[in-house]
Parts: structure tokens; C-alpha cells; sequence
């Protein structure tokens, strides 16, 4: 088996090197994941197919993708070369593929988990990269109907970008508490701010919070080795929370539920954008930083998951524990000056409330759960 993979990973490895060693700093390219609905009973529906089909000729077609199941679709934005052209693409992304899926007679969910669909009821799309997941994965890919926010951050030099994402690891739980939106899954509520991320990342291997490497050959070599032993057939298959993109010379943010609100989506996108800018001058100037034990990441992670914006999260480096909007409080002002240069300043804020909190509000006020999810699905007039 080794020699059947080691050609293909050899080139893949090569290429990929060469790509972020001649990479530019700083492009982004923003991917959201989101739900395909019955607009009368907001049940999630296998239509992508249709929005395919609808979206050949249009604005949307060079955007679109198909995530897993037939249920969801993606838009990106593609390549953005600075971040002050990502808020407005991101806006008119998300208002291309609410125009293509209205006139088919559907609405989208932007929230990262569903509140009450039965994965049993949804159909993994029919492409061959799905189909080979399907195969490998089974249950555990059948299980994952949860909605995502991507973005991808180009950073140049190779052994610089393995650098990014080692250290971007250390604030993987401060962008979740953000981003939590999907308190509900199967019908419940189930005590958690980010469902999402307890189903995706505990149940999928090589996922969540990854070791850390501190040079390309490190992480070339782990590479190597998923491929010679069978473990991986495709890059992709490292499913990490953040993760060297080997198609393209990014460093890619994964961890983030998918969002409702326009400009929580803008916002959240500022601070990847600018965390990973601030890490890479750190590193540039010599501004140490240190690689929080895995084990030390995952505590924080847990807070997130379970507490997301409400809860506290732990200062690693103090051994303090803060509310976790001071915490993001503290990382909004350590990256603001290299946010200021991207131009990412102006759209970084802490919500008084994120998506989470305020479903899970509405819900311990007595609302039911299909008035408050209509109130977060996206149409051409509605922004979440």
C-alpha cells in the first residue's frame, strides 16, 4: 500500500511546498455552510441537485459547492486579495445563493446544527470524494449534519505557515465562544452552546484540535506516514480545526459554527483574518509564543462547547480564568494594531449577544424552536 500512495503524496507534498513558499500573505477566501429547508415545515430537504442545476449561467455558479449531503450547500467567496473586499463579497455571496434557492421554492438554514432533522432522512451527495467518505466513514459521516464557517488565510513561507497553525491552536476555543450557534440538535435542547462541535470533531478522526509542528518536514512526514499506512486517501482527511491547506497556500480556520447573522459572519472572519496576521508578525519579529500542550487546548475547548460566550475561559499562560468575552476582549486588542494595517479593524466586536445565547433566550422564555429557527433561515430580504 505504501507504494501505491507514496508516488501521488510525494507530488501533492512537493507542490504543495512550492505553493506556499511563493504564496502571498494575507488573501482570504471565505466558505459558509448552510441548510436546504421546506419553507413551510423548515425540515431540512435533499435539493441540492436542484440548486446546482439552477445555478449553472449565474453569478453563483463559480461559488456554489456541494457539502455531504444533498440538504446543504456551500458558497465561497473565492480568493479575496485584501481583506476590505471580504465583508462586501461575503454579503453578496450570501444574497446570490438566497435569489438561486427562492425561486425553487426553498429557504436556508444558517445556524451550525439543525434543531430537530433526523439524519437518517438525509442522502450524502454523489461524488466521488462523498462516496469514498461515505465508505470509509459510515456512521460517523451520516451523523454529521452540522453547518460550518471557513476561511482561509494565505500565508507565505512553508515552515511559517505550519508555524501559524501550531500557534493559531491556542485560540481555537476563543473563536468558537464566538461562533457558537447551534445550541438544538435532535429535537432538544441539548445543554450545549456549539452541538456542532461535539458531533463533528468527537466523532471524526484526525479532527478538532491537531498537535503542534514546528517545521514543514515535521508535518510532511505525518503526512507521509496517513498516506503509506492507508490511513488517509485524500488531504482532506485531515479534518482538523485548523489545518495547512494543500491545494492552496492558506492556512484554513475550520472551527466556527455556521451563522445567521450577516454581520457576526463579517465579524468572525475579521478576527481569523487578524489572528492570523498578528501570529504571523509575532513570529516574524521574534514575539514569542507559545504552543499550549494539547491537553491544556481542550480544556478550554470543552468551555466552549459546553458555555460558549456565557461561560469563562482559561488565560493558559496565567493560569487565570476570565469571563470569555474578556478573554476574546484581550485577543481583539492584541491583534487590533495588524488589524488596523489588513483593514479588519472596524468589524471586530463582541456581540452583546451571539446566536447561541440568544436562541437559547427565546427558548427559556417559552418560545418553541421552529419560530425561533424560522427567525434565523436567510432570504433575498433578510440578512439572518
Amino acid at each position: 500500500m505504501g507504494d501505491k500512495q507514496r508516488v501521488p503524496s510525494d507530488q501533492l507534498l512537493r507542490e504543495a511546498r512550492e505553493r506556499f513558499d511563493e504564496g502571498i500573505d494575507f488573501t482570504v477566501a471565505v466558505e459558509e455552510e448552510f441548510a436546504l429547508l421546506d419553507p413551510v415545515t423548515l425540515d431540512l430537504v435533499n435539493r441540492f441537485e436542484d440548486v446546482q442545476a439552477a445555478a449553472a449561467g449565474t453569478p453563483a455558479e463559480g461559488h456554489l459547492a456541494g457539502e455531504l449531503i444533498a440538504s446543504e450547500a456551500e458558497i465561497k467567496t473565492g480568493r479575496v486579495e485584501t481583506f476590505a473586499d471580504v465583508p462586501a463579497t461575503i454579503a453578496d455571496r450570501r444574497a446570490e445563493l438566497a435569489g438561486l434557492v427562492a425561486p425553487l421554492g426553498l429557504e436556508l438554514g444558517a445556524t451550525g446544527s439543525h434543531p430537530w432533522a433526523n439524519w437518517k432522512d438525509q442522502r450524502i451527495i454523489d461524488t466521488p470524494h462523498y462516496r469514498r467518505n461515505d465508505e470509509l466513514l459510515r456512521y460517523v459521516v451520516w451523523k454529521n449534519n452540522t453547518f460550518g464557517l471557513h476561511v482561509h488565510v494565505g500565508v507565505k513561507g512553508a515552515d511559517r505557515a505550519i508555524q501559524v497553525t501550531s500557534a493559531l491552536r491556542n485560540w481555537l476555543p476563543e473563536l468558537l465562544a464566538l461562533s457558537a450557534s447551534s445550541p438544538f440538535a435532535e429535537s432538544v435542547n441539548t445543554g450545549l452552546h456549539s452541538a456542532r462541535t461535539q458531533i463533528f470533531t468527537r466523532f471524526f478522526p484526525r479532527c478538532g484540535v491537531p498537535d503542534a509542528f514546528d517545521t514543514w518536514d515535521e508535518y510532511e512526514r505525518y503526512v507521509r506516514f496517513l498516506y503509506d499506512t492507508g490511513s488517509i486517501t485524500e488531504h482532506t482527511q485531515l479534518w482538523w480545526s485548523v489545518r495547512p491547506h494543500l491545494a492552496f497556500p492558506t492556512v484554513e480556520i475550520r472551527i466556527c459554527d455556521g451563522q445567521p447573522c450577516l454581520a457576526e459572519s463579517q465579524s468572525l472572519a475579521a478576527l481569523c483574518v487578524a489572528l492570523t496576521a498578528r501570529i504571523a508578525r509575532a513570529l516574524d519579529e521574534g514575539e514569542p509564543i507559545v504552543q499550549q500542550p494539547h491537553r491544556l487546548i481542550e480544556e478550554n475547548m470543552w468551555r466552549a462547547i459546553r458555555y460558549g460566550l456565557s461561560g469563562d475561559l482559561i488565560d493558559l499562560e496565567r493560569c487565570e480564568v476570565l469571563p470569555a468575552r474578556a478573554r476574546i476582549e484581550r485577543l481583539i486588542e492584541w491583534v487590533l494594531p495588524v488589524a488596523s494595517e489588513i483593514g479588519a479593524a472596524e468589524w471586530l466586536r463582541v456581540p452583546e449577544q451571539n446566536a447561541a445565547e440568544r436562541q437559547i433566550a427565546r427558548f427559556e422564555g417559552g418560545d418553541d424552536l421552529a419560530r425561533i429557527y424560522r427567525d434565523l433561515t436567510l432570504s433575498p430580504s433578510r440578512e439572518g
